[in-house]
């Protein structure tokens, strides 16, 4: 039996989810107690997340079940396993069960806390949300051990900062602009680690130096008229066979889940929050009205005819149901869509807890199965059900 398998089937010892302590250079306070929030977790959705959670867990050391990258995704530090891990940390707050929080921490453990060999690609750089989270709840030398590789290779980035452009070449393969946030996903991948580590160290270099990558990653693929995101700069003037602009869904799903981490790692007070507010309620706006009226959004956000899809509409849901739990969105409003979403996102669970209908690896709208699922889908799911858990009458 697999130490997975182990977690899955909870027979690991509940030791390692310690309560957060002083680190031992900079105290920060405690992350807030999910138990102790105003709304109480709904149990439901919690049972059903768990199936999802647990099916993922034991298949976690064969990927034949994966049509597409299985040798990428069977990388234990790569974007897809750091997506997937992404969303069990969010689960393992709002779980009942210690497991979760478990596996993370021994993904950690197995793997040095550490990254790939791509020291400025924000894939790489992705790993390290369960890092720092599993770091924040650790003593002394145990966060700094957690924490050491990260610090480590972001150090060497501060020292270094690229000044690439953010365009794009038409070429396949890795870009040349990929030494900085020059597509969509980065902005999920990358952006919540440096703040967070900020928040957690005191060290105000990392949020800093995340504010201004962002933000120029910003100036080239948002389209003000559209309140989304290009996936990159090849999209900036491409159309549909209609004539649309193509907005493809996960892309703007990875950036509005990465907005809404971000403002969970900024003080109330820092003058910096209110520009991500912003732009994440003109994100949540228009992301509303694309909705679907079976609970979906299409993979090419601007074209309703698509198929459904589970990784962009779980990363909706969960930042919706982020901003209503939060009080940035209007419960009255958004809470309706967040429904409608999450029962879709129901229904493509299978009786054993398999998560269907997820697009494959990509960079643009394509095609989906009803029997396609993959890790970073089962992410997006998790995230979506830490926040759909703890609504209250809505």
């Amino acid at each position: 039996m697999t130490i997975w398998t182990k977690i899955a089937a909870g027979l690991v010892a509940a030791t390692a989810f310690a309560a957060v302590g002083g680190c031992a250079t900079v105290p920060v306070p405690p992350p807030a107690p999910v138990l102790a929030s105003k709304r109480p977790v709904d149990d439901a959705v919690v049972r059903q997340a768990s199936r999802v959670a647990d099916w993922q867990l034991a298949r976690m050391d064969s990927f034949a079940y994966v049509r597409t990258f299985r040798q990428q995704t069977a990388d234990p530090t790569d974007w897809i396993q750091a997506a997937f891990y992404a969303g069990l940390t969010a689960f393992a707050d709002v779980a009942e069960t210690p497991r979760y929080a478990e596996a993370v921490i021994e993904h950690g453990r197995q793997n040095g806390w550490g990254y790939g060999d791509r020291p400025r690609h924000a894939d790489d750089d992705a790993i390290g949300q369960a890092w720092v989270w599993a770091a924040a709840r650790a003593h002394g030398e145990e966060r700094h051990l957690r924490l050491a590789p990260t610090r480590a290779r972001f150090d060497a980035v501060l020292a270094a900062p690229s000044d690439v452009s953010l365009l794009f070449e038409d070429r396949p393969g890795e870009q040349a602009c990929q030494a900085r946030w020059c597509w969509s996903d980065a902005l999920f991948m990358a952006p919540p680690v440096w703040f967070e580590l900020s928040r957690l160290t005191g060290d105000p270099r990392y949020a800093a130096h995340a504010d201004r990558e962002f933000w120029a990653a910003t100036d080239v693929l948002y389209d003000p008229a559209e309140n989304l995101y290009f996936r990159d700069s090849r999209f900036l003037d491409q159309r549909d066979g209609a004539g649309r602009k193509i907005f493809w869904s996960r892309g703007n799903g990875w950036t509005y889940a990465g907005i809404a981490k971000v403002i969970d790692s900024l003080a109330a007070s820092d003058p910096r929050r209110a520009k991500y507010v912003d732009l994440y309620r003109q994100m949540s706006a228009a992301i509303v009205r694309l909705q679907r009226a079976d609970g979906y959004w299409p993979v090419s956000l601007l074209d309703p005819s698509g198929p459904s899809e589970t990784s962009g509409t779980g990363f909706f849901v969960f930042g919706l149901a982020w901003g209503v739990n939060s009080g940035f969105l209007e419960e009255a409003h958004y809470a309706p869509p967040v429904a409608r979403g999450w029962t879709a996102l129901e229904s493509a669970v299978g009786p054993d807890g398999k998560l269907g209908w997820v697009q494959q690896v990509g960079y643009a709208p394509d095609q989906v199965e009803a029997d396609d699922t993959q890790l970073y889908g089962v992410g997006a799911y998790l995230l979506a059900a830490s926040q759909v858990s703890r609504r209250s009458n809505w």
